[in-house]
């Protein structure tokens, strides 16, 4: 492995993705979020954040869309926009088949104790397979189906509902530095390409399977054009413009209020029990991560932690030098999966490989099985 730079404030390589640094070595990341604790008025724009929901409240059957995965994130913003701005929201949920038995327990609390109305899809499992090897193949992440899934299923579901208000999670700049906090990021089709699609929109993903599945499947991950989100008068907004987001405050919150379980995940230190709980496949997409760019989960949290001022620097490297990089054991049921052997997998994303990390399969350690495994789905 290769002598990797990192930041001198928080951990983060210069492996990561849109990362620069500056005269003191501190990355851009870390200055964004300088900029969010100490330039950035928080009252002053969870008052603007009013004066969008005044304009949304009341006009239709929903005031709002509140795209939903079960997870930390999605579930305080669902908190918080019932309990705190006191709407009335369309729960939409995108089904990408990776969810674990506990994140049904935990919404079926979240629903009952809040009271709101929840639409489901889920798309088609033989497709979603032929979906996952592609994005794999041609990007190094098998998640596309799941960004774009997420992202353009819910703009639809806001057209066909006639609902302008959608109001997603955090923002983009609490963990990348594409935007800066001062801006009041929204969602359309210039972000959802830049951010989202991995570069491949719908089309070219039916290029690329080459006639493999028939073209209106990809239908559900096709977002709305330009003359439907003018006529909806759509205004998609992320709560972590305004309301300082702070992940673990708001864990505390949905564990009191809705008695959200937390649960280990590969690859994870045990502390961190609230993250990226719902999917399966995340300890998979993590390594796929640390084979890549030489980091992982462990090392993201790190950051984070490292940044709000609470955890030493030293520590975070420690714990990420700890849990980062192990095989996580979910791999071989993913690998039947999607229909290809270890050697097959690793040569893909190696493909991937940021030039100046080097992954090295003869230091890979296993990682102990997830308690849950033997209840998951094994259909492949």
């Amino acid at each position: 492995m290769k002598q990797m730079r990192y930041c001198t404030k928080c951990i983060l390589p210069q492996t990561h993705e849109s990362i620069q640094f500056d005269e003191q070595g501190v990355c851009n990341v870390c200055r964004g979020i300088e900029t969010k604790h100490e330039k950035i008025d928080w009252d002053e724009r969870r008052k603007i954040l009013d004066e969008i929901v005044k304009r949304y409240c009341g006009k239709g059957q929903y005031d709002c869309i509140v795209p939903f995965s079960g997870g930390k994130d999605s579930t305080f913003q669902l908190w918080y926009v019932v309990k705190e701005l006191g709407l009335k929201p369309l729960v939409v949920r995108f089904n990408h088949w990776g969810y674990r038995p506990l994140v049904q327990e935990n919404n079926t609390r979240t629903f009952k104790k809040l009271g709101v109305d929840v639409l489901e899809f889920t798309a088609n499992w033989k497709v979603v397979k032929k979906l996952m090897l592609k994005s794999l193949e041609e990007t190094g992440d098998f998640c596309w189906h799941c960004h774009t899934g997420v992202f353009a299923h819910t703009m639809q579901i806001a057209v066909k509902f006639n609902i302008p208000l959608v109001i997603w999670g955090e923002a983009s700049s609490e963990y990348r530095a594409y935007h800066n906090p001062k801006e009041l990021e929204e969602l359309d089709q210039k972000k959802f390409d830049e951010i989202v699609d991995l570069g491949i929109n719908a089309d070219k993903m039916y290029e690329l399977l080459n006639g493999e599945i028939d073209k209106r499947d990809l239908m559900p991950f096709v977002f709305p054009s330009d003359e439907e989100m003018k006529r909806l008068g759509a205004k998609a907004i992320y709560l972590g413009n305004y309301v300082e987001w702070h992940t673990k405050n708001q864990v505390d919150i949905i564990k009191r209020e809705l008695e959200w379980q937390g649960q280990e995940v590969e690859g994870i230190p045990p502390q961190y029990d609230y993250e990226k709980i719902e999917c399966r496949w995340q300890g998979i997409r993590d390594y796929c991560k640390y084979i890549k760019r030489g980091h992982g989960r462990t090392n993201h949290l790190a950051c984070i932690d490292i940044r709000n001022g609470e955890m030493d620097r030293e520590i975070g490297m420690k714990l990420a030098e700890k849990y980062d990089g192990k095989r996580p054991a979910s791999l071989d049921q993913f690998l039947a999966v999607v229909g290809i052997t270890e050697k097959e997998f690793e040569d893909i994303l190696l493909k991937n490989e940021v030039f100046d990390w080097g992954f090295d399969h003869d230091k890979i350690k296993d990682g102990k099985p997830l308690p849950d495994m033997d209840k998951w789905d094994v259909i492949v």
